[in-house]
This record gives structure tokens, C-alpha cells and sequence, in this order.
């Protein structure tokens, strides 16, 4: 029998229909998953399901709740049922903890408010569900503060409130979006042992074939709204029936085109990098105190030539962002240089490095984070010509942005707009403007694809191919995602713990890595046919 079964649902927003007659049901030790591209109805039906929808906005149909009518119970019954039957896992666990509260606290009030105890007993049981979700005092202690916790800590912190007061079944909303491949691997892990253990019902909402695959007993997937297939992942990934389904798994195996032309000289030199912080320790009762540097990169080397696109791939920690801020000349290091063409960005200074800095820009992971919502699109893209030593008039610098929207597959009126009149892929793509409007020789992208989905994400690396051959780029990627690194980058370099363990042509490192690390990042690095071809005895 089905613990969550949700009938014909309908949910409209201003008279617009986000789900459409939508039936969906979860058994207890069953895991279903939700898949679809951004803006199908995936969170939107995911939210209903747990109650948080205004009543106003479900306009046809009924969510039941161990064949319990969610729409029959009162607001403190609802209440009741939130984290103690039905409980939440949600995309971006920073935006999900309280940061002025230790973890132990938070998952301790989330048991006291379903199961009366003593704070003593909470927060035992608190630390022992922490251990249970992957973190015992040894590695976080229940007295830590979110922000002192990597991002796959902080969402095991998320998973440990989400199932502290018992529930039976457990929405995850893009739980592993913006992890590494092996933190992925390890959250999932996770989650099957407690669907196998405690007989949790898990309804998983993505975008990752490759992942729904290896995890899932039934996958449903949703366009505009609706259910347009649904069955084992075997049916549905292997043999779909519904054309949306179809292109979404060619966009999952998407490769953009090859360079048009062999790299050339080298542009970005770096030379024996070393960054380190200096040793401080935060105590809430004695404040500030000394500790021993930490460094977190050791003589880092490598080369970024005209026109190739290099792909930097590791864990979080690894160093990856304090390599990426080196490079942009945003922090200063303790030994090494960083050259390009041949000149310093590190021993630069004024005008000198204003004039590099024009040559190296910058796209990152979250475009609603990097672009102000207050301003136009105009004035957004335009921001970097402030690196130019004689700046264009108004009628000039509007026509050189409405040329850079169109080179990114946007209108010149888009202008006029506001980020938030606009897609998570357009606002990637204005924030690839923004980075070509002064002409750069070389782009970093930091995580600039990962929290897209398939046809979206396929979009972008197809617009940087393009980019790369008409305009003469070079890329430097920084990623965790293996799968997508072999489709895009000439050359990978493997970082782990600050140091790169690994460098060369991403054909020759796929086909046989000579690091045991590189081979761990790809042997967890979920592979669509991998998946599949586990599951099917007879592949």
C-alpha cells in the first residue's frame, strides 16, 4: 500500500498551471524518483506534498498521507506531521540551518518537538542520529556551527534533522546538486541504507539521469507540469516512450563540438603556487586564537594555452577556488607566480593590473548570487568596463552590450530586464556576457554548469565551443564533475589536498589514470549506462 499517494493533483500560480493532474504514489522502503528539466514541476509537487503550498494555490486533487487526506487534517495536525511523519531534504543546506545555532541543537530541537524529552536525552539521541547520518564528535562535533562544516557535512547535518524524529517517508530535493562526485556518492549511500533499514518511503527530486539510475525502484518524469512517463529505469532510461524522455537522456550524453584548431601558445603560466591562510581559531568564549598556517596549496604548476579549454577536477577542499582566486589576482600568494603572456599578475600593481585583469574573467556556479537583482541587465554586463582605460559613451556601451547578449543567444532588448525575469541557463548566459563584453583571452568558469539541468547545461558547453572557436578563448574549468570534464576539457589536472596529484590529456588520464585518487573520482562519478547495465543481469 502506498504511504504517500497524491490523486490528479493540480497547482496554478496566477492562473497559471505549475502542475497539471499529476498522480504519483510511494510505498514505504521504496524509492521513487521525480525527474524533468528546470521549471516541470519537480519542487513545485515536491512542496505539496509536504503541505507548504498555500490551500489557495491547490486548485484539483488530493495528497494522502498514509490514507490520511492532507486537506481533512487542521494546521496543528499539519504541523505534526512534518517532521515527525514526512520530512524534507532540501537542495542548499546553508540556506536550509540556522547558522547562529550549533548542529547538535538543531537536530535536537527537531526530536523535542515531536517526542517530549529532556534536553539531556535530545541531545544524546541528537549525537547519536548525527553519527547515524555520517558524522560522529570525532569528525563534527555537535557543538560546531554550520559554517565550520565542508558542504557535504552541512547537508548530512540537513539529513540528521530531516530524519531525528522518526518520519516514514523523506522528500530529497536535488540533495547532491552542487557536491563532489565522491560526497555524492557517499550522501546516497546514505539515503539507501536508511530507506533499507527504517523501511523510509524516499521521493527523490532531480535532474541527474546517471544518479536516478543507480538509486532509484520507479522514476516518473514530469514535463510542464504533468506526467509524461513513468516506470522501472530499466523502461524508462533504457527504452522511453515519451520524446521528452528521449531528449533528455541525449542531452545527459550530450559532447559539444571539438576545437576547430589545435591550442596555441601558452597564455596562462602557473609557476610553483603556494597559498596558506594564517593559523586562527575562533572560540565564542575566549574569542580569537593562534594556530598553526594551514596551507592549502602546495607549488602548484600548470599551463592554459590560446584557445584550449583545461579542466582543474577535485573534492570540495581541495583547493580548487583558492586556485581559481590566485589566478583572477583576487588573493595574493605566499610563493609562485602566475604569468600571463609572459606578465606577473601577482607582482602587478595599478594600472598594470587593471590592464591583465581585462584579459582574465570570471563566471561562477550560482548567477542569481553573482548578479545584483537591483540593476538592469544593461548595467550588469557593463559592470567590467570599468577595467578599460577609456570608457565608451552611453550609446557605445549600449550597443557593445546588446552585441554581447547576442553573442550568448539572448535579445538586445533582454537589456531593459531584471535577473529575476529570467532563467537560471539565461542568467548563466548573462553572466557569460558579462565576461566577454571587454574581450578577455581567457575565462574561468568556477562551477559555472553544475547546478543546471541536462538540456540547459548542453546548451551552455555547446554556446562555449562556439565561443572558444569564433572568438579564440581559452577555458579555464573548475569542476567536480568527472562525467561532464571528459565531454569539454583538452586536458585535465587532478587536484587533491592542495596539490595536483595528476595532469594531461583527458583522453589518456580517463582511459588510464595513474593516480589512485583520479581513479576514485571516477569510479564514483554516476555513468548513465553503468547504472543501467548494473541493474540489467543480462547487459
Amino acid at each position: 500500500m502506498s504511504f504517500l499517494a497524491i490523486r490528479d493533483l493540480t497547482v496554478s500560480y496566477a492562473g497559471r498551471a505549475a502542475v497539471r493532474g499529476l498522480s504519483l504514489s510511494v510505498g514505504r522502503g521504496e524509492i521513487v524518483a521525480l525527474v524533468g528539466e528546470s521549471g516541470s514541476g519537480k519542487s513545485t509537487a515536491a512542496f505539496a506534498a509536504m503541505g507548504l503550498l498555500p490551500s489557495a494555490a491547490v486548485v484539483g486533487g488530493e495528497i494522502r498521507i498514509d490514507d490520511r487526506a492532507m486537506a481533512d487534517l487542521t494546521a496543528p495536525e499539519q504541523d505534526r506531521l512534518r517532521g515527525g511523519t514526512l520530512s524534507m531534504v532540501f537542495q542548499e543546506p546553508m540556506g536550509a540551518l540556522n547558522p547562529r545555532m550549533r548542529i547538535g541543537a538543531q537536530v535536537a530541537e527537531a526530536i523535542r518537538i515531536h517526542h517530549p524529552m529532556s534536553r539531556a536525552e535530545a541531545d544524546a539521541r541528537a549525537a547519536a542520529t548525527l553519527a547515524r547520518a555520517g558524522l560522529p564528535p570525532e569528525i563534527a562535533p555537535p557543538t560546531r556551527y554550520p559554517h565550520e562544516l565542508s558542504g557535504g557535512q552541512r547537508q548530512r547535518v540537513a539529513i540528521a534533522i530531516a530524519i531525528a524524529a522518526g518520519p516514514a517517508l523523506l522528500i530529497a530535493d536535488e540533495p547532491t546538486t552542487a557536491l563532489d562526485v565522491t560526497t555524492q556518492a557517499h550522501i546516497l549511500a546514505l539515503l539507501r541504507r536508511l530507506v533499507k533499514e527504517d523501511g523510509l518511503g524516499l521521493l527523490l527530486v532531480s535532474h541527474d539521469l546517471a544518479m536516478v539510475a543507480e538509486v532509484a525502484d520507479r522514476v516518473a518524469v514530469m514535463k510542464d507540469g504533468a506526467i509524461v512517463e513513468e516506470g522501472t529505469p530499466e523502461d524508462v532510461l533504457r527504452r522511453p516512450r515519451a520524446d521528452y524522455t528521449r531528449r533528455l537522456i541525449a542531452a545527459a550524453a550530450h559532447v559539444p563540438a571539438a576545437p576547430a584548431q589545435a591550442p596555441g601558445a601558452p597564455l596562462l603560466e602557473v609557476r610553483d603556487l603556494v597559498r596558506s591562510w594564517p593559523g586562527v581559531r575562533t572560540d565564542l568564549r575566549t574569542g580569537l586564537r593562534r594556530a598553526p598556517a594551514r596551507t592549502t596549496l602546495h607549488d602548484a604548476s600548470f599551463t592554459v594555452a590560446a584557445g584550449e579549454t583545461v579542466g582543474l577536477v577535485g573534492e570540495s577542499g581541495s583547493g580548487k577556488t583558492t586556485l581559481l582566486r590566485t589566478v583572477l589576482g583576487l588573493d595574493p600568494p605566499q610563493g609562485g607566480d602566475v604569468l600571463l603572456q609572459g606578465r606577473s599578475i601577482v607582482r602587478a600593481r595599478g594600472a598594470a593590473l587593471r590592464a591583465l585583469r581585462r584579459d582574465v574573467q570570471a563566471v561562477f556556479q550560482d548567477p542569481a548570487g553573482s548578479l545584483d537583482p537591483r540593476q538592469r541587465i544593461e548595467r550588469i554586463v557593463a559592470e567590467p568596463m570599468h577595467l578599460l582605460d577609456a570608457r565608451p559613451g552611453a550609446a557605445e556601451r549600449r550597443r557593445l552590450v546588446e552585441e554581447a547578449l547576442e553573442q550568448v543567444g539572448l535579445a538586445p532588448q533582454d537589456a531593459g530586464r531584471f535577473p529575476h525575469q529570467f532563467s537560471g541557463g539565461q542568467r548563466q548566459r548573462i553572466a557569460l556576457a558579462r565576461a566577454l563584453i571587454i574581450r578577455p583571452k581567457l575565462i574561468v568558469l568556477d562551477e559555472a554548469v553544475s547546478a543546471l539541468d541536462m538540456s540547459v547545461r548542453a546548451g551552455i558547453l555547446d554556446l562555449l565551443a562556439d565561443l572558444r572557436d569564433r572568438l579564440g578563448l581559452a577555458y579555464l574549468f573548475v569542476s567536480h564533475d568527472m562525467a561532464m570534464m571528459r565531454k569539454v576539457a583538452d586536458r585535465l589536472i587532478v587536484l587533491q589536498a592542495g596539490r595536483i596529484v595528476e595532469q594531461g590529456s583527458t583522453t589518456q588520464l580517463i582511459a588510464a589514470p595513474r593516480h589512485p585518487y583520479t581513479a576514485s573520482l571516477l569510479a564514483a562519478t554516476p555513468d548513465l549506462d553503468r547504472a543501467l547495465s548494473a541493474r540489467d543481469p543480462a547487459e
